[in-house]
């Protein structure tokens, strides 16, 4: 598909942010790409124009139905102005896995991959210089027929927009504080979880809550059945290296398979850490704290890419880990696909594709 280009006239681009306080966000970029869909006519109209606001029915079925998925991706700028992207092909995928569990339309790989880069590229000077920062990508799909009653819908819009972004957390790379939930759940079996629908994280939004009141930064969920093993973090895949097993819960229908979770597990391999995808009970977490033998944990995710875990609090009481600092495998491994991502360092796994 040719792509149309519609520049933004200079007298309407935007002043850049400070480098130095970007937060995560707060800023959006001069463009973006959007593109339509419709039975009978397939994907039509790809276009990359001036940001705008979006305008739709009333009786739009994303707003009354839920149809509507999204995904999270970098570009980052090397020392030598190139643009580099991290796996952006496993993000694609991931968004028609999304696409097809809410009935909506796939998008062909190489048209999706096509209109990312011309419109990375376009957008270049957003992608910042400060070290850590980078430029977060989120494509987006809803449904937009107008139409009442519950079925999927016969149109959609595809988009996506950009900002330039600093560190995830306010706190930046240092130990974060989790709030494990064994009231609410984020995801059940046969539901939702393993894709990245919009529902799933308005249905964590209370819990959130309250952890973000009692001074814990994000909850960790518990399976929906039992309530008794680990499953994920708010905005991340969790790791907890006990004894020397590195462990995360495995993928089964309620687990975002995150591009970060799995480039942890390949890289920690790399390194020669055991790791084990397998069902870890919080009794197992609280008892290998009890004991000494949990040495750390962490969080993944494009966002913050590694977040450690210093505390968290279960059952009215709060557990140190790791004397509340960082351990040395995640910051080995937050060092590692930084290097990766900014091609400052050999890439072993040609997970990082040089777009400029």
């Amino acid at each position: 598909m040719e792509i149309k280009i519609i520049k933004a006239l200079p007298k309407y681009l935007k002043p850049k942010p400070d480098e130095t306080k970007l937060g995560f966000g707060r800023h959006f970029t001069d463009h973006m790409f959007s593109m339509k869909y419709k039975n009978g006519t397939g994907w039509h109209e790809p276009v990359i124009e001036p940001y705008h606001l979006l305008q739709l029915d009333p009786t739009a079925m994303c707003l009354h139905y839920g149809q509507e998925i999204f995904e999270g991706l970098k570009a980052y700028r090397g020392k030598k102005d190139e643009i580099y992207l991290f796996r952006p092909l496993e993000n694609i995928r991931r968004m028609n896995t999304s696409a097809e569990r809410l009935c909506m339309p796939p998008i062909d790989e190489t048209v999706f991959f096509d209109a990312l880069k011309k419109f990375v590229l376009l957008e270049k000077d957003w992608i910042p210089r400060e070290s850590g920062s980078s430029l977060y990508i989120r494509p987006t799909m809803i449904a937009t027929e107008a139409a009442l009653g519950v079925h999927p819908s016969g149109e959609y819009l595809f988009f996506i927009i950009a900002g330039p972004v600093g560190a995830y957390y306010a706190h930046g790379f240092s130990p974060t504080k989790i709030y494990v939930s064994n009231e609410y759940v984020r995801a059940a079996p046969g539901g939702t979880g393993q894709i990245k629908a919009a529902g799933n994280y308005a249905a964590s939004l209370y819990a959130s809550r309250i952890a973000t009141n009692m001074g814990y930064t994000q909850v960790l969920w518990l399976d929906a059945r039992e309530k008794k093993y680990v499953e994920e973090v708010g905005t991340s895949n969790i790791f907890f290296l006990i004894g020397d097993e590195l462990i995360t819960p495995p993928l089964g229908g309620t687990i975002l398979p995150g591009v970060t979770r799995d480039s942890v597990i390949k890289l920690a391999a790399h390194f020669g850490v055991k790791v084990s995808e397998r069902p870890l009970a919080i009794d197992e977490v609280i008892a290998a704290i009890e004991k000494g033998t949990l040495q750390e944990s962490f969080a993944s995710g494009t966002a913050a890419v590694i977040s450690p875990v210093g505390q968290i609090f279960y059952n009215n009481k709060e557990y140190l880990i790791n004397s509340g600092k960082t351990g040395a495998l995640a910051q080995k491994l937050f060092n590692e696909i930084m290097h990766i991502q900014y091609g400052s360092k050999h890439d072993p796994f040609n997970w990082r594709v040089q777009i400029s």
